[in-house]
Formats: C-alpha cells, sequence, structure tokens
C-alpha cells in the first residue's frame, strides 16, 4: 500500500472507532431560562436520572437560553425546560416537567415502555 492509502485506512478506522464511541453515548442538551427554581430542578433530575443509570456514559450540557438566546434560535427552541437527545440518533426532543424518569427515557427512546 502507498502512504496514501495507509492514511486514507487510518483516517477511516479511526472514524469507524469514534463513531462507535459515540454511539454508546449519550449526548444531551437541556435548554432553562435562568436558573429559576423550576430550571434547577429540571437540572438536578436529569442529573440524577442519568447519573443512577448511565453514569459515565453521558455528556449534559446545559444551556441557559437568557444568557444564549442565539443557541436557543439555532434549537429551535419554543418552551423550557427541554431535552435534547443529540446522539445516538434519531434526535429526541423533550418539554417540561423533568421528574419522572420512565417518561424521560421512553421519551428520548433509551429504553421501552414495560
Amino acid at each position: 500500500m502507498s502512504n496514501e492509502s495507509d492514511r486514507k485506512a487510518r483516517t477511516t478506522e479511526e472514524f469507524e472507532a469514534a463513531l462507535k464511541d459515540t454511539d454508546s453515548r449519550y449526548i444531551l442538551r437541556l435548554y432553562v431560562a435562568g436558573m429559576t427554581p423550576r430550571s434547577q430542578r429540571a437540572i438536578e433530575n436529569i442529573k440524577n436520572i442519568f447519573e443512577t443509570n448511565y453514569k459515565g456514559s453521558y455528556d449534559l450540557e446545559v444551556i441557559d437560553i437568557y444568557q444564549h438566546p442565539e443557541l436557543a434560535k439555532e434549537a429551535q427552541i419554543l418552551a423550557v425546560p427541554m431535552l435534547i437527545k443529540q446522539l445516538p440518533l434519531p434526535i429526541r426532543k423533550l418539554i417540561g416537567d423533568m421528574s419522572d424518569e420512565d417518561r424521560i427515557l421512553v421519551g428520548l427512546g433509551i429504553k421501552m415502555l414495560e
């Protein structure tokens, strides 16, 4: 194999390895409006749910729409709190109370209804 072929093969292998790593990890964004009691409860609830069930296999980004309105516009946030599961695909969105663990996990497509 030529150096170019070796480089392409390595790049493909690295991409596939990164894709597998991403597939086993949940990438979440929680949009809130300021640090109100409702926002704080939503953050705590999501952290508790994922720390209990998926510790070490999720990333949670909390976005305050007051501080970053451009991100809210880009993500088409209509109401808060809103939780978006970015990865693994498909993207899923949940709005409202974040206290019901089953509703969260089923709504995100992580857990099946029993």
